[in-house]
């Protein structure tokens, strides 16, 4: 998984200039018990007994070599770990994570979520029929809310070199329509290229891309923020996969004016 955060970032007063992405995130993980034993190590730690984690560090920074969008903030990349039958991609708490280790180095505005879901990795053929979608059970998390938190939003999903998010638009837009819930209620959609993504801050060779086939569905989301985008990712990675998606995807959720 790759995130990318957009907007702007003011450093607070007390940040220390050579403050590490990477080390922020890392620590984060490590104290919420989301970070996979095998990238845990060195120190006082070793000694400790921990539980497997959801993903192992991979890499993180506030700039990346190959962003071509303006607006950048911070990007991180882990390898995820095996999901269990009746659990989603970890796509909340990895956005989570990825928020307040920005949110540490500065206040922090966010323009757009940007992130690379493995949806290859998963198996809809496993899941229990309780948890077809398994992130449908933790929708109830954002109905006590504000009416007035809910944010107009696009949703980019784009396919890359695989024609597959097109051919299953209209599907997965009645998809996401029939599922108990309204975390987002997506109001219309259209089949998207290259110029409705904004270039993803990492090389095509990770991914199927460039970006080339997609979708773009327009909404509102509960509210805005990485809990709610970290959840729309995931469930409409298990939707896609539902529908026969077998590519990575990049979903890009882009907060629009109101």
């Amino acid at each position: 998984m790759f995130a990318a955060l957009y907007g702007e970032l003011v450093p607070h007063a007390w940040r220390d200039p050579e403050l590490d992405a990477y080390s922020l995130f890392y620590h984060r993980s490590l104290a919420m018990g989301w970070l996979d034993d095998r990238s845990a190590g060195g120190g006082v730690e070793d000694h400790m007994v921990r539980a497997p984690g959801l993903w192992g560090m991979n890499d993180a920074g506030w700039n990346h070599p190959s962003a071509a969008s303006a607006g950048l903030i911070s990007w991180f990349q882990v390898e995820a770990s095996a999901v269990a039958d009746d659990r989603p991609l970890p796509v909340q708490p990895f956005l989570r994570c990825a928020e307040d280790a920005s949110a540490r180095a500065g206040a922090l505005d966010l323009s757009a979520v940007q992130v690379l879901l493995p949806v290859q990795g998963l198996d809809p053929a496993s899941r229990p029929p309780y948890a077809p979608v398994p992130s449908i059970l933790t929708a109830h998390w954002f109905a006590e809310r504000d009416p007035r938190s809910r944010t107009p939003v696009e949703v980019s999903i784009n396919s890359g070199r695989d024609p597959a998010i097109p051919a299953v638009a209209r599907q997965l837009t009645e998809h996401l329509g029939h599922l108990d819930q309204d975390v987002f209620v997506c109001e219309s959609h259209d089949i998207a290229g290259r110029d409705d993504v904004p270039p993803p801050p990492f090389d095509d060779s990770l991914w199927n891309g460039p970006p080339r086939h997609g979708v773009v569905l327009r909404g509102e989301l509960a509210q805005w923020s990485c809990d709610a985008v970290g959840w729309l990712a995931e469930v409409v990675a298990d939707s896609a996969a539902q529908l026969g998606v077998h590519s990575p995807l990049l979903l890009t959720v882009t907060r629009s004016p109101r």
